[in-house]
C-alpha cells in the first residue's frame, strides 16, 4: 500500500477538482480538508494550525508521495524540509511561496524527489520566488514551466499520474 496525500490550496478542499481527478486515480490517497481559510486569522496562524493537522495525519507512517497545491505546496514543501526521512517524493502544484511563510535560511537543501509544475501565467504564487526558493531548497528538483494558469487545470489532467509516481513506488 502506498502512502500518498493530496494537501489543498488556501479556499479549497480534499475534494476540489485536482483531489478528485487524484482519487480517481489512486483510490488509496488521502485527500483531507484542512481548517477552513478565514479572513479573521492571519495566514501564518491558519499555516500552524494547518500543519498540526497534517502531523497528526502523516505522522504515524513513511515513505510519504506528498503533492500539495499553492498553499498546500507549501505545507508540503515545510513538512518535507522538516521530516526528509519520512517523504519519497513531493509533487508541488503552483506552490505559493510568497508572504515570507517559508525563510530559506532556517532549512538545510534536502534529496527528496522534487517534481514542481508551475504556470508561466500564475498570477496568485509567484513563478520568480517558486524557482528561486525551490533551486535553493531542493537539490533533487525537476521544474516545469507551463502554459497554464494558478489553477493548472490544464496541466493537472495532462499528466501522467501513474508514471510520475509510478517510478518512484
Amino acid at each position: 500500500m502506498r502512502n500518498i496525500i493530496y494537501i489543498h490550496g488556501l479556499e479549497s478542499s480534499g475534494m476540489g477538482f485536482k483531489g478528485r481527478l487524484l482519487k480517481n486515480i489512486f483510490p488509496e490517497i488521502l485527500t483531507p480538508d484542512f481548517e477552513p481559510h478565514n479572513s479573521n486569522i492571519s495566514i501564518k496562524s491558519l499555516l500552524k494550525k494547518r500543519m498540526l493537522q497534517l502531523d497528526i495525519i502523516i505522522n504515524e507512517k513513511e515513505n510519504w508521495i506528498i503533492i500539495g497545491s499553492s498553499y498546500g505546496g507549501l505545507m508540503g514543501a515545510l513538512y518535507s524540509l522538516k521530516h526528509p526521512k519520512k517523504v519519497k517524493m513531493l509533487i508541488l502544484l503552483a506552490p505559493f511561496f510568497g508572504a515570507n511563510l517559508l525563510n530559506p535560511s532556517k532549512f538545510h537543501p534536502i534529496d527528496v524527489p522534487i517534481v514542481i509544475f508551475h504556470g508561466k501565467n500564475d498570477l496568485t504564487a509567484s513563478l520568480k520566488k517558486s524557482k528561486t526558493v525551490s533551486n535553493i531548497l531542493f537539490s533533487n528538483l525537476e521544474y516545469n514551466i507551463v502554459d497554464d494558469d494558478h489553477y493548472l487545470h490544464t496541466t493537472v489532467k495532462k499528466i501522467n499520474w501513474i508514471q510520475l509516481i509510478g517510478k518512484n513506488v
